[in-house]
C-alpha cells in the first residue's frame, strides 16, 4: 500500500475504521468518508497519522446520492496525482428488524439510496479517478453474507441491497478487467461493530455466535485483512470474486 491513495467510505467506525488503520503508513495517502459521525472519523484519522500515513476527511451523506458527484470532486483534489487510487466502497445501513409487512416505502427508499445507488455511484466515480492515472487499481465492495442468507423476518431489505451489490461486482468486473481495474468484494457474516446496535439488537452477534460453525463473532480486523489482500498485489489475478468472512456461515 505504499505511495497509492486509498479511499474508504464509511470509515469513521467498524470495518471501514479497521481497513483504515490496518493500512495505515507512510507514503500512503487515505481519504477517509464519513456521514454524521465527525468525532469518529476525526479519531480514526489522529490514529492512522500517527501510524505516518496522510489523512483527509471528506463528508458525504450517502442517502442522498447526489452528495456523491461533490465528494468524488474533493477526492480528486485531495488525492496524491501521482499514485494510484485503490477503492473501499464500504459505507452503509440498516435498519430495525422488520417483516415484509412493516416495511415501508421510506425504508426501502433510504436503504438502497445508500446501500446500492450510492455505492454504484461511488464505484464510478473511483474509476474516474483511476482512469485519470492510468495505473490501474482495485475496488472493493463490502457485501454481506445476508446476501445469501436472505435475513428473513429481520433484515430482507438490508439483505436483497447487498444481494444487488454482489451483482453489481461481478458486472464491474467484467467491465473493467481489460483496464487492469481489478474488482472484488467481501462478504462479512457477524462482526462485532455497531451496525447491531443500529438494527436494534447490540446483542445479535453474540446470541447467534452458537449458528456459526467456528463458534464465534468476527473482528473488524478480520475483514480488513481480507479487503487489504484483495487490494494488494498479492491478490494481481484475483477479479471477480467475492469472499466470505463469515467463519463458515
Amino acid at each position: 500500500m505504499d505511495n497509492r491513495t486509498l479511499f474508504v467510505t464509511g470509515a469513521s467506525s467498524g470495518i471501514g475504521a479497521a481497513v483504515v488503520l490496518m493500512a495505515a503508513r507512510p507514503g500512503l495517502t487515505i481519504l477517509l468518508h464519513y456521514g454524521a459521525n465527525l468525532r469518529g472519523a476525526e479519531a480514526v484519522a489522529e490514529k492512522a497519522r500517527a501510524k505516518g500515513a496522510e489523512v483527509h476527511l471528506l463528508q458525504a451523506d450517502l442517502e442522498t446520492p447526489e452528495s456523491v458527484a461533490p465528494m468524488i470532486a474533493e477526492a480528486a483534489a485531495l488525492a496524491n496525482p501521482d499514485a494510484p487510487l485503490d477503492l473501499v466502497n464500504n459505507a452503509g445501513v440498516v435498519d430495525l428488524a422488520a417483516t415484509i409487512m412493516e416495511m415501508t416505502p421510506d425504508r426501502l427508499t433510504r436503504m438502497f439510496a445508500v446501500n446500492v445507488v450510492s455505492a454504484i455511484l461511488v464505484a464510478r466515480g473511483g474509476v474516474e479517478l483511476m482512469r485519470r492515472r492510468n495505473a490501474g487499481g482495485a475496488i472493493v465492495n463490502t457485501s454481506s453474507a445476508a446476501a445469501r442468507l436472505g435475513s428473513g423476518n429481520q433484515f430482507l431489505d438490508y439483505a436483497a441491497s447487498k444481494g444487488a451489490i454482489d451483482t453489481f461486482t461481478l458486472g464491474l468486473a467484467d467491465e473493467l478487467a481489460a483496464e487492469g481495474i481489478r474488482v472484488n468484494a467481501v462478504r462479512p457474516g457477524l462482526i462485532e461493530t455497531e451496525i447491531h446496535a443500529k438494527g436494534g439488537q447490540p446483542d445479535r452477534a453474540q446470541r447467534l455466535a452458537p449458528e456459526v460453525p467456528m463458534r464465534r463473532t468476527g473482528h473488524p480486523d478480520e475483514v480488513a485483512a481480507a479487503i487489504l489482500w484483495l487490494l494488494s498485489d498479492g491478490a494481481s489475478y484475483v477479479t471477480r470474486t467475492i469472499v466470505d468472512v463469515a467463519g463458515g456461515r
